[in-house]
């Protein structure tokens, strides 16, 4: 397989040709018209400060649906307890700042590198990108962030400062972008912790398939709030 050289052109290869590891091309920028153009080809930018931009395109991918997510009963109480207050798009800078800081399991540092925290902010400025955050007693507790365009939302990262914080964030934002009719949230790659949500692994030509049309929907631009006629079913 080829890994492609990005230049100055707003272009990317098709995401077919991606290597096994899912690596696609490299170089570029992370300007908004870029990202936008990567999200709605199915690639994401994935590195760090000692890389150049990588982009991606995993086959499979991670993908969780309103009608796949698993709540199981713990987390259900947890989230019907109203012990945290759930919010979206009133702290991207912290949450985003959040993930960055959040230890990962074998990781020594994070892929949320100072320029990505200044393109993400910016998608954000513009209505793309957003925030859900969980507050226990005032202070941040946990949250996630993503960035959508049409009726998919492109999940980037999550943390947890209390208990189950980040799957309160997902449970409650799943359920709001059901309510919306969206598709899917795409998780880019599957791991133990999104499977026990009911995260799926779907191949690549089958998340293009699903991307295509959802791109057909008008995107729903920020800055987001939770519809006060969806809260039961987002806590029942």
């Amino acid at each position: 397989m080829t890994v492609y050289r990005l230049g100055k052109t707003l272009a990317f290869p098709p995401p077919e040709e991606a290597e096994p590891s899912g690596l696609l091309a490299v170089g570029g920028d992370l300007a908004p018209d870029r990202l936008l153009l990567a999200y709605a080809m199915g690639i994401f930018p994935w590195y760090t400060d000692d890389t150049p931009i990588l982009w991606f395109s995993p086959d499979p991918r991670g993908v969780l649906t309103p009608e796949t997510m698993v709540v199981h009963r713990s987390l259900a109480r947890r989230v019907r307890s109203l012990r945290y207050e759930v919010t979206l798009d009133r702290a991207f800078g912290d949450v985003i700042r959040g993930c960055a800081g959040a230890p990962r399991e074998g990781q020594l540092g994070t892929w949320i590198t100072g320029d990505m925290v200044a393109a993400y902010r910016a998608l954000h400025e513009l209505g793309f990108a957003h925030s859900v955050e969980v507050w226990k007693d005032g202070s941040l507790a946990g949250g996630l962030y993503g960035v959508s365009i049409g009726n998919a939302f492109f999940g980037e990262s999550m943390f947890s400062r209390e208990r189950d914080a980040s799957k309160v964030a997902l449970v409650h934002l799943v359920r709001q972008l059901g309510f919306w009719g969206f598709e899917l949230l795409d998780c880019q790659v599957r791991n133990d912790h999104l499977a026990s949500l009911g995260a799926e692994q779907w191949p690549r030509e089958r998340f293009l398939a699903c991307l295509t049309r959802c791109l057909q929907s008008a995107t729903r631009r920020g800055p987001w709030t939770f519809d006060e006629d969806s809260l039961e079913r987002r806590i029942r």
